[in-house]
């Protein structure tokens, strides 16, 4: 993401380059609507002059002469001819409409018309040229922005911890543990006593139909010692079998 925030910022610095480099190029039309002409109003030298003098000429400008052809021209001189007013060895020399002249140095400039007369008729120009590099550059600006981008990229890292703390709230788990032993009233369940109802037992006495186990003590009978004496017992047994019987 670094990377990227370079290339952007580089992007930006040539952007800002190019449009301060569009700006310090600029067009200046010599003497605006009046045009490269003999200063009307016999205003002579001083038209030309008052017309730079509200003017920031830079390396990289470019001066226009607008004239009619055939009735003027453009000259670059020294400031010897300048001041002359002649132009035995001109710098340069443009004869035709409209004549586009490049500012490729900074210093003095100096221009006039190679036409007799001209000159010292006021149709004459000094210019002085600032350096480009002396302009303030806007390049610079746009740098320290840079680092601010950079500082917010720790900002995300910071949070990450903060999910990590939540995570011990977990421990509200164990206190359903402990609740549970709240089941103990389970011992509640001492209906069960309800065998109290044990007095069933009394129905028992039921056996008193077991009268009928008395006869048996009749066996000794079983042994008589010879048939009178078994008859004799036979009859008393049945005499006292039917006396229990009435008894009863």
């Amino acid at each position: 993401m670094a990377r990227g925030l370079d290339m952007v910022f580089l992007a930006a610095v040539a952007v800002a380059a190019l449009i301060h480099s569009s700006a310090a190029q600029s067009n200046y039309t010599v003497g605006d609507t009046t045009g490269w002409t003999i200063p009307p109003n016999g205003s002579g030298s001083g038209f030309y002059t008052t017309w730079a003098a509200n003017k920031t000429f830079r390396v990289g400008d470019t001066l226009v002469f607008n004239f009619a052809a055939g009735a003027h021209d453009v000259a670059k001189v020294t400031k010897a001819d300048y001041d002359a007013c002649t132009s035995s060895s001109p710098i340069s020399l443009t004869t035709t409409p409209p004549a586009r002249i490049p500012i490729t140095a900074s210093g003095e400039h100096y221009f006039l018309c190679n036409f007799p007369g001209h000159c010292s008729s006021g149709q004459k120009l000094m210019i002085n040229v600032s350096d480009a590099s002396s302009s303030p550059s806007p390049a610079p600006q746009p740098s320290t922005p840079a680092p601010q981008p950079s500082t917010p990229a720790p900002q995300p890292s910071t949070p990450a911890p903060q999910p990590s703390t939540p995570p011990p709230q977990s421990s509200p788990a164990p206190q359903p543990s402990t609740p549970t032993p709240s089941s103990s009233p389970s011992p509640v369940s001492t209906p069960p006593p309800t065998p109290a109802s044990s007095p069933s037992p009394p129905p028992t006495p039921t056996p008193s139909s077991s009268p009928p186990p008395p006869p048996a003590t009749t066996s000794p009978t079983a042994p008589p010692p010879n048939s009178a004496t078994s008859l004799g017992l036979a009859g008393f047994t049945t005499f006292l079998s039917i006396f229990v019987a009435l008894c009863y």
